[in-house]
């Protein structure tokens, strides 16, 4: 039984469905409660914060018990949670209206009685600023609709003429019932604006819009991949986090603990640009697809404009990440909320050398303009001014001399030697400072056992460092790169599942969850290293880690079969599609055509 009010109970991350247009992204339960929608972007205050504790909510479910089920239209974020209960089935089509406006958020939620009637329960509880900023002014206008201000934004809700204006924990609610026999339709359209609000849209055609623009936009393009229909969600979720600058959100919520009272609470609600770079090159496997272009010109942009003092992280809108500020929530069971991130403090190597990586892939795709080519000018420089520097690491750790930043720099230095058409002059340059960055890096890094190690003065082993084979820092066949395949999957191997390295003492398993970004990428390391059926194995292990609607979180407890953290974790999508492309082509001999390299 679904309650009629009240606030959501908290559920599992891994039952948890995202709509999202670009701009900001929402989160729905299975019992058709929308809990999380921040307004007008991705890093603004919640509207809806159930999900942290917070105040705001927006429930759509029948009044009577049933089983719960729901799936994504192919192709699309547009959620059709279907619920069958004594009386009937019904389902609630949910979307963020497509294309998107950055100051409007429209959601969209079309209630159908699949067969008998049905009597549907309406909630909705606006809120703002995550909880601080009571809504004013809500008053029913002559059309029908509900409006209210709050915290500079303006809030229409249509659809519902007859709702009750009720109180809950403070706050107004507006609830309503809905009855449709068998086939009845009924639309319900909520707009969120830092702008005032036009006239109203009819719903009818912001369907249509939408459905529209998910076709254009997500390609019909992974029939021979590995898993085509997850890959192809895999691009739709990437699509669906990337805004309109270019740049794709890491997640899209924020405090979602990644172990029950661990104090890893995190807002990832943000741009990193080594996670852009990620999805840029999964999309580069698999096409000239507009993403990839997309994930480009958000970099040059940062790159023309800050150069060596890139930041590791960004808005979506291409500003600074603001520093951490807690909210005073209960947040989601075993976490604590916050909102900001200390980012932006790190200086963080690697990232050059993901950025040449990104820019050498467009270039062979020839998607490369003169800012692209001079982005690649600016990174290049960056490295060679900065790589004898300790960095925070792709694990933003303390500061070090990670073995994997220099390595990432010498592989991107090399992409970029030789696919960015950069003059035989400055390409002899890059590829003889890349080959400088090994040697040096073999000397300091390299483990007794002939593996790669974490750092000079850290000998353990880490799952980032299968990166290097697979970007071209060596050549797949180095025995280093054999070494490290071999130790990575034995130390931090559970069941198929890889973690990033060991911590302490404890299991593995009890110092944080195995990590999916590593078991994609131990995929792609096994396939590079011509063992194809292993290489399905850690394939198919990760890509079942996910719940119902499909989504992934960043990290997946193996014994409580569950996800860790912020949810979606854009880059862990980006490895499931660069997988399932990569590994349908002839194992080994390395990856999406990178030169064979030295050293």
């Amino acid at each position: 039984m679904v309650p009629s009010s009240g606030p959501p109970p908290p559920r599992s991350l891994r039952d948890y469905a995202l709509l999202a247009d670009g701009e900001r992204g929402a989160l729905v339960g299975p019992c058709g409660d929308l809990v999380w929608l921040c307004v007008p972007r991705w890093d603004s205050d919640a509207v809806f914060a159930a999900l942290i504790g917070g105040p705001g909510w927006y429930r759509i479910a029948p009044d009577e018990p049933g089983v719960r089920s729901g799936w994504y239209e192919e192709g699309s974020l547009i959620w059709r949670g279907r619920w069958t209960g004594r009386t009937g089935s019904t389902e609630c089509r949910q979307a963020l209206a497509y294309p998107a406006d950055p100051h409007r958020a429209v959601v969209l939620r079309q209630v159908r009685a699949v067969d008998g009637p049905v009597r549907t329960v309406v909630s909705l509880q606006l809120s703002a600023a995550f909880g601080d900023t009571p809504v004013r002014g809500l008053r029913r206008a002559e059309d029908g609709s509900w409006t209210a201000r709050a915290a500079g934004l303006h809030l229409r809700w249509s659809g519902a003429p007859g709702a009750r204006v009720e109180e809950e924990g403070g706050r107004p609610l507006l609830s309503a019932e809905l009855r449709l026999e068998g086939g009845g339709v009924h639309d319900l359209v909520l707009e969120c604006s830092d702008r005032p609000l036009g006239p109203p849209e009819s719903a009818h055609r912001l369907w249509r819009a939408t459905e529209d623009h998910w076709r254009e936009r997500v390609p019909d393009g992974f029939r021979g991949a590995l898993g085509a229909r997850d890959a192809r969600l895999a691009y739709a979720v990437l699509r669906g986090m990337t805004g309109t600058d270019g740049g794709t959100v890491a997640a899209a919520t924020t405090s979602l603990p990644e172990g029950a009272e661990q104090g890893r609470n995190y807002d990832y609600r943000y741009v990193w640009i080594r996670d852009l770079c990620y999805v840029g090159q999964a999309v580069a496997a698999a096409g000239h697809h507009p993403l990839l272009d997309d994930t480009v010109r958000f970099l040059t942009a940062r790159l023309l404009e800050h150069g060596a003092r890139l930041r590791p992280a960004y808005t979506s809108a291409g500003g600074p990440v603001p520093g951490i500020r807690r909210l005073d929530l209960p947040g989601y069971p075993g976490g604590y909320d916050v909102v900001g991130n200390r980012v932006n403090r790190q200086f963080q190597l690697d990232v050059f050398g993901e950025a040449l990586l990104l820019l050498a892939a467009a270039a062979r795709h020839d998607a490369l303009d003169d800012d692209g080519r001079r982005a690649v000018r600016i990174a290049a420089d960056a490295i060679a001014e900065r790589h004898v520097r300790p960095d925070a690491g792709i694990w933003e750790l303390r500061d070090a001399h990670w073995t994997h930043s220099r390595l990432i720099c010498a592989a991107g230095l090399r992409a970029a030697a030789s696919d960015c058409a950069a003059g035989a002059g400055r390409a002899a340059r890059w590829a003889a400072l890349a080959d400088h960055i090994v040697a040096r890096t073999a000397a300091e890094g390299l483990h007794p056992s002939g593996r790669w190690q974490r750092s000079p003065d850290d000998p353990g082993c880490d799952a980032a460092l299968l990166l290097p084979a697979l970007r071209g820092a060596v050549s797949a066949a180095d025995p280093r790169s054999r070494a490290t395949v071999r130790a990575v999957a034995a130390e931090l191997g559970r069941d198929h599942y890889l973690y990033r390295f060991r911590h302490d003492d404890r299991p593995l398993g009890d110092a944080e969850g195995a990590f999916l970004l590593c078991g994609f990428l131990m995929a792609l390391a096994e396939h590079q290293q011509g063992r194809p059926v292993e290489a399905v194995r850690w394939f198919e292990r990760n890509r079942a880690a996910c719940g119902p609607p499909g989504l992934y979180a960043e990290e997946f407890d193996i014994v409580r079969q569950d996800l860790r953290g912020n949810l979606p974790q854009a880059f862990v999508h980006a490895l499931l599609l660069e997988s399932a492309v990569r590994l349908a082509e002839p194992p080994g001999g390395g990856l999406g055509g990178l030169r064979a390299a030295r050293g």
